[in-house]
């Protein structure tokens, strides 16, 4: 049985076949819908006394064994809902996560999504269950009075922790990872967009991968690599990670920090949306959201509209083609994944953004400076390095902008020191002189 209310706004045209989606993905069966208004959420039931004994006869009338509810309710209106209606009541925010726990196939998504549900239930531990306040008791039981409850909670804390643990490791080797490509001058682009745009059928076309495809929510969760081969230039690296959705629960937005740590040090952003016109804006403002939730919203990106094949009788142009601003720069990409018209323009776009997207800076470090030296070629591109009569180094570096930004927003001495002195940037492609940063 499906539940969803548009509670103070219009209801989205969309949300509907969205939660129907949803619990298709997770395997559910709908039986039933239930629907309405209401200027603001119930404190008891959350959708109201009145559509609350609506939603009991509609599942005693159908038999309905599960009951989806299309939005975040607290634990107390879920376990008040629970109740009344004599059977599982799961919110949006657990759908999405026994999604997840479905799809996860690598060790590391499982231990994401294991952590998410933890968090997710720790909260919900009191649902129902009046045994988990009771003390312990009987013969060689009575001790310090600990109840379940508190057991159960120390149990989760442990377990929580001991997943941190592990991702902590595995976050570890992924920078390792990424700090291999920056000494190697590979730069980095990932595919973002909400779920089910096309993402993993574009990163397939591009790199010839074989990544699951499916026209369903959340079909690829674990974050792949791949080698993108570009035209007159170097090869990049091209990352294709989970896809967002609106009101995506903040539990899975921590546990997959770590995967989305590839989003946040990426040279390059392609937001890829559904060409299609209805709620195109809604979705790009939800990837908006969740990028600047991780810390990504001011990586440079480009606007990769997907499967214009489908775009006929909508009243939008289904011709592949390429829009620029009034300085040159592309701002949007128009292109089938599906039947790969448009990739060549796509190609080409990425190759002009990478290498326009480069700042150069000269540095004169001083005698003390050897650690910021060795830092430097460890992560950016040194294009020149002569000595100084007073024992230090005159550096000329480059590295892509979205690096440069980085170390500007850095918050250690290091990244401060550079900044406080360093002088505008200059990207490639000016004509104006070298600036010069003085390190004494």
């Amino acid at each position: 049985m499906l539940v969803q209310l548009a509670v103070g706004a219009d209801l989205r045209c969309d949300a509907r076949d969205e939660l129907e989606q949803l619990a298709a993905a997770a395997g559910a069966e709908a039986v039933g819908f239930v629907g309405g208004t209401r200027a603001a959420p119930d404190p008891k039931y959350f959708i109201g006394t009145g559509k609350a004994d609506e939603l009991k006869s509609l599942v005693a009338a159908t038999e309905a064994e599960l009951v989806i509810v299309d939005h975040a309710l607290s634990p107390a209106q879920e376990r008040n809902l629970e109740r009344l209606l004599q059977c599982r009541v799961v919110d949006r925010s657990g759908l999405i996560l026994d999604i997840f726990a479905q799809r996860a196939r690598s060790f590391e998504g499982k231990l994401q999504v294991e952590l998410a549900q933890l968090r997710h239930l720790s909260t919900r531990l009191v649902r129902g269950w009046t045994h988990l306040e009771r003390q312990k008791g009987g013969i060689g039981l009575r001790g310090p009075g600990e109840t379940q409850l508190e057991t159960d909670r120390r149990l989760l804390g442990k377990r929580i922790a001991v997943l941190k643990d592990r991702l902590a490791r595995i976050e570890v080797q992924r920078s390792q990872g990424r700090r291999a490509r920056e000494r190697r001058e590979v730069p980095t682009v990932a595919l973002v967009g909400y779920t089910n745009v096309g993402k993993s059928t574009l990163f397939n076309r591009l790199t010839a991968a074989r990544v699951l495809q499916a026209d369903q929510l959340f079909a690829t969760l674990d974050p792949t690599l791949r080698r993108l081969p570009l035209p007159g230039g170097p090869d990049a690296v091209l990352a294709d990670t989970v896809g967002f959705i609106s009101e995506l629960p903040h539990e899975l937005v921590a546990a997959f920090r770590a995967t989305l740590e590839e989003t946040r040090s990426a040279d390059l952003l392609l937001h890829v949306v559904d060409a299609n016109p209805l709620e195109r804006a809604r979705h790009i403002q939800d990837v908006e959201s969740v990028l600047a939730e991780i810390g990504a919203d001011e990586i440079p990106r480009m606007m990769v509209y997907n499967k214009i094949d489908t775009l006929n009788g909508t009243g939008v142009d289904p011709a592949p083609r390429v829009d620029r601003d009034a300085t040159g720069r592309v701002e949007r990409v128009w292109l089938s994944a599906v039947t790969g018209e448009g990739m060549d323009l796509l190609l080409a776009a990425i190759a002009d953004q990478l290498r326009s997207a480069t700042v150069h800076q000269r540095l004169l470090l001083g005698p003390e400076d050897g650690a910021l030296r060795a830092w430097l070629y460890r992560h950016a591109r040194v294009e020149q390095d002569c000595a100084t009569e007073l024992g230090g180094w005159e550096m000329e570096i480059s590295m892509p902008q979205a690096r440069w930004q980085r170390v500007e927003q850095g918050k250690d001495s290091r990244s401060r020191r550079i900044c406080a002195i360093a002088a505008p940037a200059r990207t490639a492609g000016s004509t104006a002189s070298l600036p010069t940063a003085t390190l004494h």
